[in-house]
């Protein structure tokens, strides 16, 4: 049991004896009165979002996940299907991958998340190479200071074809490399 004064964002704590993530905490108070902790959080099992504040000695249950190295194998609506190295499938719900779902393509390689034997989302890795199916041409004269424009990325899933802004020397075809964090270019392969 952690007390709330040790709790980071990204924690994933039991509160009610439910699995939730510490997505944002804010601190009030000083050290005469007392620290209060205002956190806004997401259940993992239904994704809904929750705001609590807490004192500073109230004591927290810290769960730690499983991890396991998958791959994405296809999508079986609505469901998304990943396998392991020993061809054991895992489905997920499109909600429970949030970001993910942007970067998605056939064969990627990722980490499935686990809680209570159940797979409840996917970790990407931090970069990605990605190839740019569709950007503007750069239009000339439009180079003062760092520009950048639009550009779709290939991924599995066409619904959620996603954008990432580049800069103008990037173009149709050129395969760039994008913090799956951020969704920042990096640079171009």
């Amino acid at each position: 049991m952690k007390p709330a004064k040790e709790i980071r964002v990204g924690n994933i704590i039991m509160v009610d004896s439910k699995p939730m993530i510490v997505l944002r905490s804010d601190v009030n108070g000083s050290s005469r009165t007392g620290f209060t902790y205002k956190w806004k959080m997401k259940n993992l099992l239904t994704n809904s979002p929750q705001e609590n504040v807490f004192r500073g000695d109230d004591k927290f249950d810290v769960v730690v996940l499983d991890k396991k190295a998958v791959t994405y194998s296809y999508f079986a609506d609505p469901l998304y299907v990943f396998m392991d190295a020993d061809f054991e499938q895992f489905e997920i719900e499109g909600e429970n991958l949030g970001d993910a779902l942007n970067y998605l393509k056939d064969g990627m390689e990722c980490e499935a998340v686990f809680y209570d034997g159940k797979a409840i989302s996917v970790e990407l890795p931090t970069t990605i190479a990605r190839k740019v199916i569709y950007s503007e041409p750069a239009v000339k004269g439009n180079t003062s200071g760092n520009v950048l424009k639009e550009a779709k990325i290939e991924n599995a899933i066409e619904a959620h074809q996603h954008i990432v802004m580049v800069p103008l020397f990037v173009s149709s075809d050129d395969t760039i490399e994008i913090d799956t964090r951020t969704n920042e270019f990096k640079k171009r392969v």
